[in-house]
Protein backbone atom coordinates (compact mmCIF):
# COMPACT_ATOMS: atom_id res chain seq x y z
CA UNK A 1 0.00 0.00 0.00
CA UNK A 2 3.01 2.65 0.84
CA UNK A 3 4.08 1.38 -3.07
CA UNK A 4 0.80 2.67 -4.30
CA UNK A 5 1.14 6.01 -2.77
CA UNK A 6 4.73 6.78 -3.24
CA UNK A 7 4.13 5.79 -6.89
CA UNK A 8 1.00 8.02 -6.84
CA UNK A 9 3.26 10.55 -5.47
CA UNK A 10 5.78 10.65 -8.27
CA UNK A 11 3.08 10.48 -10.90
CA UNK A 12 1.00 13.54 -9.66
CA UNK A 13 3.58 15.51 -6.94
CA UNK A 14 0.39 17.58 -6.59
CA UNK A 15 -0.80 14.83 -4.27
CA UNK A 16 1.45 15.19 -1.51
CA UNK A 17 -0.02 17.86 0.93
CA UNK A 18 -2.85 15.68 0.29
CA UNK A 19 -1.20 12.83 2.01
CA UNK A 20 0.90 14.87 4.24
CA UNK A 21 -2.19 16.23 5.84
CA UNK A 22 -4.08 13.06 5.81
CA UNK A 23 -0.98 11.46 7.74
CA UNK A 24 -1.13 14.45 9.94
CA UNK A 25 -4.79 14.45 10.96
CA UNK A 26 -4.85 10.53 11.40
CA UNK A 27 -2.21 10.20 13.40
CA UNK A 28 -3.49 13.43 15.45
CA UNK A 29 -7.26 11.29 16.06
CA UNK A 30 -4.97 8.22 17.19
CA UNK A 31 -3.23 9.83 19.68
CA UNK A 32 -5.95 12.05 21.04
CA UNK A 33 -7.66 8.67 21.33
CA UNK A 34 -5.07 6.59 23.23
CA UNK A 35 -4.81 9.87 25.45
CA UNK A 36 -8.92 9.63 25.89
CA UNK A 37 -8.50 6.01 26.99
CA UNK A 38 -5.59 6.57 29.26
CA UNK A 39 -6.02 9.35 30.96
CA UNK A 40 -9.77 10.47 31.04
CA UNK A 41 -11.15 9.81 34.20
CA UNK A 42 -14.38 8.26 32.96
CA UNK A 43 -12.62 5.56 31.43
CA UNK A 44 -12.05 2.70 34.12
CA UNK A 45 -9.64 -0.61 33.53
CA UNK A 46 -9.09 -1.22 36.88
CA UNK A 47 -12.02 -3.73 37.89
CA UNK A 48 -10.25 -3.19 41.52
CA UNK A 49 -11.08 0.84 41.68
CA UNK A 50 -14.42 0.68 39.93
CA UNK A 51 -15.39 4.54 40.47
CA UNK A 52 -11.40 6.23 40.08
CA UNK A 53 -13.25 9.91 39.34
CA UNK A 54 -14.08 9.86 43.29
CA UNK A 55 -10.06 9.68 44.48
CA UNK A 56 -9.23 12.92 42.14
CA UNK A 57 -9.23 16.02 43.95
CA UNK A 58 -9.62 19.69 42.73
CA UNK A 59 -6.18 19.64 41.84
CA UNK A 60 -6.19 17.08 39.71
CA UNK A 61 -5.94 18.50 36.31
CA UNK A 62 -7.79 16.34 33.73
CA UNK A 63 -9.18 18.73 30.81
CA UNK A 64 -7.16 18.99 27.86
CA UNK A 65 -6.75 22.78 27.67
CA UNK A 66 -8.06 25.09 30.43
CA UNK A 67 -7.51 28.94 29.81
CA UNK A 68 -6.33 31.04 33.36
CA UNK A 69 -7.16 28.57 35.60
CA UNK A 70 -4.39 27.77 38.39
CA UNK A 71 -5.21 24.16 40.07
CA UNK A 72 -3.14 24.18 42.40
CA UNK A 73 -5.47 26.75 44.25
CA UNK A 74 -8.29 25.67 43.73
CA UNK A 75 -10.48 24.76 47.12
CA UNK A 76 -12.19 21.14 47.96
CA UNK A 77 -15.82 21.98 47.36
CA UNK A 78 -17.41 18.97 48.01
CA UNK A 79 -18.03 15.93 50.01
CA UNK A 80 -16.04 13.05 50.95
CA UNK A 81 -16.96 9.67 49.51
Amino acid sequence: MLRQILGQAKKHPSLIPLFVFLGTGATGATLYLLRLALFNPDVCWDRNNPEPWNKLGPNDQYKFYSVNVDYSKLKKERPDF
